[in-house]
């Protein structure tokens, strides 16, 4: 039976729900049992053989929900294959190279072992919530920064690790 996966993520304006939609889609299409989940609505990690935990960028910190989820969930995390990614350079910097973590969730990887990170580019448009969010786009530097080929990709790879690790088992 394949692993279940949960794909959860912080986001304010949305674009990292649909970072996270797409990975989701990716794993499911792989045969894994798959639910995707805002990571402050969800309760326990127990259920599943895996995560994979998004979240936006904001002035170099995660989203409080995908924090948050880390720092609830610590424990159990650590006994099972994790996941991150984080999104938002809103240029095409994430295309050009791969993007460390960012302090604090280098911090988190080093604590429940995580099996890596991607960063990957963000989304900020017409309509965002919070003033800052608003100047950004008002100043012409917001954007579509997402490339959703390196994000299956990079569900593929998941997907694969997680098949084999079932057939191995």
């Amino acid at each position: 039976m394949p692993t279940s996966v949960l794909v959860a993520y912080g986001t304010t304006n949305g674009s990292t729900a649909q970072i996270a939609e797409a990975v989701a889609e990716v794993l499911r299409k792989a045969g894994l049992v798959t639910d995707l989940l805002p990571a402050g609505s969800v309760l326990s990690v127990m259920p599943y053989g895996a995560v994979v935990l998004g979240s936006g960028l904001y002035a170099g910190r995660w989203h409080r929900d995908a924090r948050r989820f880390l720092n609830r969930h610590g424990r159990q995390l650590a006994q099972r294959p994790v996941w991150l990614f984080s999104s938002g350079p809103l240029d095409a910097s994430a295309s050009e190279r791969d993007i460390p973590p960012v302090p604090g969730v280098r911090r988190a990887m080093a604590r429940i072992d995580a099996r890596g990170h991607v960063t990957f580019g963000g989304c900020l448009e017409e309509g965002a919530k919070g003033y800052i969010a608003r100047s950004i786009v008002r100043s012409g530097k917001g954007g579509d920064f997402r490339d959703f080929a390196v994000i299956e990709e990079w569900a593929e790879r998941i997907a694969d690790e997680l098949l084999t690790a079932s057939k191995e088992d």
